[in-house]
């Protein structure tokens, strides 16, 4: 099976007193995507939306094409940072990483969380491979883990365990 690596853009919106960011990850294979993202890394969806091919073409963000996006948090009612997941069905033009220096741009994101033992669990029961020798304990006694999404994005998970 042919991988194709996620084309990261992220939208900020910064205001005077307080920021929020939000990340749209374009897979090749949305459902095996939405998959890993609810059940590996325990998202849950806040919301969807989705723009008409003129929408897409006015806003800069394709060249006439629709669209829908499923709005994605840690946590569904949490003001936490969003995460966007939208296909176009299509293979993309990058191949899949194996190390973050293979490709430029965003290869890689760092998810903070209270606890690793949760992901670890849901890693091992869904055959994820972890990365290097992890899990590694860092020098501040937080878990570090590294996986990769579907199409090759690279997954940071730190935290106790």
């Amino acid at each position: 099976m042919k991988n194709i690596a996620a084309f990261l853009f992220c939208i900020i919106s910064v205001s005077s007193f307080g920021q929020k960011l939000s990340v749209a990850i374009v897979a090749s294979d949305y459902d095996k995507s939405y998959e890993f993202y609810t059940t590996i890394l325990g998202m849950e969806k806040s919301n969807s939306f989705g723009l008409d091919d003129a929408q897409g073409k006015r806003t800069g963000l394709t060249n006439s094409l629709p669209f829908d996006v499923t709005v994605m948090k840690m946590e569904a009612t949490s003001d936490d940072i969003e995460w966007k997941l939208l296909t176009f069905k299509k293979e993309g033009t990058h191949p899949k990483q194996q190390y973050i220096h293979d490709d430029t741009g965003v290869q890689y994101v760092t998810i903070f969380v209270e606890d690793t033992r949760p992901f670890q669990k849901r890693i091992k029961k869904n055959n994820i491979k972890l990365l290097g020798d992890t899990p590694i304990k860092l020098d501040d006694g937080r878990t570090f883990l590294l996986i990769q999404d579907p199409d090759g994005l690279f997954i940071e998970i730190i935290g106790p365990e």
